[in-house]
């Protein structure tokens, strides 16, 4: 009998490798653990619509944790509780971005992305979940988050070391980790999160098995139970050979 019950896959950096590409390994292992009644979920920065193709390639019809938890979805397609952001929080945090010389932002509303080329013309009539800033200058960002420190109701935290992920407060992959436990009759203790960044650092700090990348940032090492293979060395495999279902 496994000893764990559901496994909170992040995806990029973590299930993709740089190429963007699931492994044959990390898939032939994926297949297993859900053979051994596991339930392999994706538990994802990105939105909906670019999160299910790679669910998709896995074929799993399980639950599914998307903009860092502002999004649980019973299975593909089956909506079972959304966190949308204030309206007027994502305006603030717009004119921030215009305000500041920042390379990149974007924000996620359910009806898609809107980004610095093409930001959106009625900001009220959309239901918003996420917004991210990006610039390769560490000062920029350094800057932006500290600043964001200072404002109420905000979660932070980023999906690389170059931006910065911003959803409501409360939101993030551990609690929306543990209403998928609840979902599917399991404690969090019995749940392993793999990861990356610092968005995937709750939900390691609260399962009963957190996994670091190893090419993850080092803050995320250094609070996870166990470091496995990078993303290029089928790290994932790794994970559900070592901890899941080693007999």
């Amino acid at each position: 009998m496994v000893k764990y019950k559901l496994l909170a896959l992040d995806l990029d950096g973590t299930l993709l490798n740089d190429r963007q590409e699931i492994s044959e390994e990390n898939k032939k292992w994926i297949q297993k653990a859900g053979e051994a009644g596991v339930t392999v979920i994706a538990s994802t920065g990105r939105g909906f619509p670019t999160a299910l193709p790679i669910v998709e390639q896995l074929g799993l019809q399980t639950p599914m944790i998307t903009v860092n938890g502002g999004e649980i979805w019973t299975k593909p397609g089956s909506i079972h509780r959304r966190i949308p952001m204030e309206t007027d929080k994502i305006m603030k945090l717009h004119m921030l971005a215009e305000r500041h010389p920042v390379a990149w932002f974007w924000a996620y509303a359910t009806d898609g992305i809107y980004n610095k080329e093409k930001w959106v013309d009625d900001t009220y009539s959309r239901t918003w979940l996420k917004f991210g800033y990006y610039d390769e200058d560490a000062s920029v960002i350094a800057k932006l988050w500290e600043e964001l420190l200072t404002w109420e109701g905000l979660e932070l935290s980023n999906s690389s070391p170059f931006n910065i992920e911003v959803n409501p407060a409360g939101v993030s992959k551990a609690a929306a980790i543990e209403e998928v436990c609840r979902m599917i009759g399991c404690d969090i203790s019995e749940a392993v999160a793999v990861g990356d960044s610092l968005n995937d650092l709750a939900a390691i700090r609260a399962a009963g098995l957190g996994v670091a990348m190893g090419n993850a940032q080092d803050a995320v090492k250094a609070e996870a139970d166990v470091v496995t293979g990078t993303n290029n060395e089928h790290g994932v495999a790794q994970v559900i050979q070592n901890y899941i279902l080693k007999a």
